[in-house]
């Protein structure tokens, strides 16, 4: 990570900002305007970033495919999207074993649903957190691109029975993400289906995964006391592939599916969306629209605006002003959501 932000380019306009990724080279004015040719450029920029991991980009597809998430990658190729399948085997991401890391948060945690999270005032009591490693996007902004690391030891790998030992009388909760918990989901289900009864079942993810599996996915979260954070990292398609690699039609279906199921469920929440705010590109206008889709199928629906830190391929850019976050906010609230949060003040700075 830089310590101060840095100028990056537009290769199309050739406009010079701190609000423009120099890994990404593109504006988002021209994501928008020119995004024909600007496609070629982010599509590039994904593919240098995936061969720092030996990972391919696009995914294959071809039948017979994996069915978990969007890419529906081919079983027979030589490696899919996520990187768990490999020559047709699945060598992490079973009922068997997972590729993760798991650690104990003192609760209340800093977790994005914090603000209105049920166990948020159970001092003394913790959090056991499931990181998956392993992602079906590609984040150029990833905070936790450090799960590359694992994919490429393959290492360490958990049973179920070694995390149900991790649970004991003061572990309140679990929360599965990475990375993101879709991509070994049959790992987490396994888990979570014989814990659902001694603690909450929580998960954090990009929403992407198979509707059948969402659905799964809720109603444990629902049974348990626990909940769905879906990370709506864009609204606008053309950004949201720029910034991740891929489409977010599935992310927004599921997400609209779960915010109308929440309705029927009174008296308490359980499922949360967050942003985070990418400086240059995550800006007012885009968290209007989610804010908007959002009010429109259930303004009850918690929202969390969450603080960017200079990080991965986007190591240029400033952190979040303190402005964008409060304009943020300020839409947020106008568009009719009820509970609205700003995460990660500490990160806030004064850059533009």
């Amino acid at each position: 990570m830089v310590d101060f932000p840095k100028e990056g380019r537009c290769k199309i306009c050739g406009k010079e900002s701190i609000l423009i990724s120099s890994f990404l080279g593109i504006c988002r004015d021209c994501i928008l305007n020119r995004f024909e040719e600007a496609l070629p450029i982010i599509e590039s920029a994904h593919k240098r970033a995936r061969a720092y991991f030996n990972l391919s980009y696009p995914a294959y597809s071809q039948k017979p495919y994996c069915n978990l998430c969007i890419h529906k990658c081919a079983l027979n190729s030589e490696k899919s999207f996520c990187g768990l399948i490999e020559n047709g085997s699945r060598w992490a991401g079973s009922s068997e074993k997972g590729l993760l890391e798991w650690y104990y948060d003192p609760l209340p945690t800093n977790c994005v649903a914090s603000f209105v999270c049920p166990e948020k005032d159970h001092y003394g009591y913790k959090n056991l957190a499931v990181f998956y490693a392993s992602c079906n996007f590609n984040c150029l902004f990833c905070q936790n691109w450090h799960f590359h690391d694992y994919l490429k030891r393959k290492s360490p790998l958990y049973s179920v029975e070694d995390l149900i030992e991790k649970i004991d009388s003061k572990t309140s909760c679990i929360c599965f993400f990475g990375g993101d918990p879709t991509t070994q989901v049959a790992h987490a289900l396994a888990l979570a289906k014989k814990v659902k009864d001694r603690v909450r079942v929580c998960w954090e993810t990009n929403g992407s995964m198979d509707s059948k599996i969402l659905k799964e996915i809720f109603y444990i979260s629902v049974e348990s006391g626990g909940i769905i954070k879906f990370d709506l990292k864009a609204f606008d398609e053309r950004i949201h592939i720029a910034l991740t690699g891929v489409a977010n039609k599935n992310t927004l279906e599921n997400f609209r599916w779960a915010g109308e199921e929440s309705k029927k469920i009174k008296d308490r929440v359980v499922v949360v969306a967050s942003t985070l705010l990418v400086p240059g590109y995550v800006n007012e206008e885009e968290v209007e629209k989610i804010a908007d889709f959002i009010a429109r199928i259930n303004p009850d629906i918690p929202y969390s605006l969450l603080g960017f830190s200079p990080n991965f391929f986007f190591d240029n850019l400033p952190t979040t002003s303190k402005r964008h976050a409060e304009r943020s906010f300020r839409v947020a609230k106008e568009k009719g959501l009820k509970y609205v949060n700003i995460g990660n003040r500490f990160l806030l700075s004064n850059y533009y």
